[in-house]
């Protein structure tokens, strides 16, 4: 799943929770945020915490391992 946001005018990117989060598990949410360059991954829990950065081909590879295909 790649999805382009919309270009922002500030430096803070545009995050989204995974629809696979959004099933009413508040405790298991990740949010995305895509840049021209990269995906962003970060745990919805703790916003501030470490974020994960994929360039466009390991996000393209990832998404199926993450799903377990």
């Amino acid at each position: 799943m790649i999805r382009r946001a919309p270009a922002q005018v500030d430096s803070e990117p545009a995050w989204f929770k995974s629809s696979y989060s959004s099933d009413g598990n508040e405790g298991d949410c990740v949010e995305v945020a895509t840049a021209p360059d990269a995906v962003h991954v970060r745990d919805s829990k703790n916003r501030p915490g470490p974020q994960l950065t994929f360039g466009d081909d390991a996000w393209t590879g990832f998404v199926p391992y993450a799903a377990g295909r």
